[in-house]
């Protein structure tokens, strides 16, 4: 997801999370609900390529030169940033909320289940803010920084590029446990997956294109432990691993290991391509979440056409990523001087609402 679902990354994309069920009250359903519908009608608003063209014109510029010291420095973090535009956006839109710390009285994203011993570069970003404060300061976003550096980490793993809708506002606060409602498992199965990009206004196929950007990355041996030795409670492993895949698989993450262990998304985890949908046809994708998309019959067609069509796979791969960019919530937000903490007169605005 898209981490869409959360994973660690490799040598160097979108990933997906273990994560907590709505609670299970009428009440918190409906205020979850409204939450959705907030995002959904906020969708789209006021953003617009070419943003930074008068205010900040190098903003692109300095984001993309970010990324590329990051990746020569350590090239997993192209992966690990790419993931935050799916971790971001799906919680409370795409407000940066998720780069923000801990408070004495505020529990933030970063510890959530979809985002702990998971998500990582963070610094990334920080060095990038402060090479654009330098030049702009004040006038770009942190959330715009994720949408730019998570198309940027795409195109430098060989994957396409696409110009950006910018001019998101930051959030004023977070919360951990909006990120834990939200954020799906990677034990998730296609039925929920396809519910929950739905109320997103994301469709099927936005689904498994976007689940495509586990095409580069790791994923941690806690994610399929119940795979490989207790899949649905059964005390055996997923009969949808092919067999000789499932031994590496054994051979990676015995019962005893290290669940922090990672093993390859796919079997070309530095590059972004459409191996792996080839991988899922064959019965080789790592998470749950991940093979679901092709033993479930709705969901089968797309990864069978982009395993075959790497530029239907691109294509609709920036089809999803400029829609999920476009999720917002409506509320009130500023420009972080910090990404990681809101500006001192934060507390006051959130006082006036």
């Amino acid at each position: 997801m898209f981490t869409i679902f959360s994973i660690i990354s490799i040598t160097l994309p979108f990933s997906l999370s273990l994560s907590l069920p709505l609670q299970n009250t009428k009440m918190s359903s409906f205020f979850f609900m409204v939450f959705l519908l907030s995002i959904t009608m906020a969708f789209g608003a006021d953003l617009r390529t070419g943003y930074y063209s008068e205010s900040c014109p190098d903003a692109e510029y300095i984001v993309r030169l970010g990324m590329q010291k990051a990746m020569f420095r350590e090239p997993r973090s192209l992966a690990s940033v790419m993931r935050f535009q799916f971790h971001d956006c799906f919680v409370t839109g795409c407000d940066a909320s998720m780069l923000l710390d801990d408070t004495p009285a505020m529990l933030g994203e970063k510890l959530s289940l979809a985002n702990i011993n998971s998500l990582r570069s963070y610094e990334v970003i920080d060095e990038i803010k402060e090479e654009l404060e330098k030049a702009c300061p004040g006038v770009v976003s942190c959330a715009d920084i994720i949408i730019i550096a998570s198309r940027d980490a795409v195109a430098l793993s060989g994957g396409p590029d696409w110009e950006v809708k910018l001019g998101r506002l930051d959030s004023l606060s977070a919360s951990q446990e909006a990120s834990d409602d939200v954020m799906p498992s990677p034990r998730s199965n296609a039925t929920y997956l396809i519910g929950l990009f739905q109320k997103y206004n994301l469709s099927v196929k936005n689904l498994v294109a976007l689940s495509g950007s586990h095409s580069i990355g790791q994923g941690r041996c806690f994610s399929i432990m119940f795979r490989l030795y207790n899949q649905s409670g059964s005390g055996r492993p997923d009969p949808a691993i092919e067999p000789s895949y499932r031994e590496e698989l054994y051979k990676l993450c015995p019962e005893n290991v290290d669940q922090n262990i990672t093993g390859n998304l796919d079997a070309t985890p530095e590059y972004f391509d459409n191996q792996y949908f080839k991988d899922l046809v064959s019965g080789r994708g790592f998470l749950n979440s991940d093979q679901t998309l092709f033993t479930s019959a709705e969901t089968r067609p797309f990864v069978i056409e982009f395993s075959v069509d790497q530029q239907g796979f691109f294509d609709a791969f920036i089809e999803g990523m400029i829609k999920m960019g476009d999720l917002q919530s409506g509320k009130p937000g500023e420009i972080r001087r910090n990404c990681r903490v809101a500006n001192p007169s934060s507390m006051n605005k959130l006082m006036e609402y």
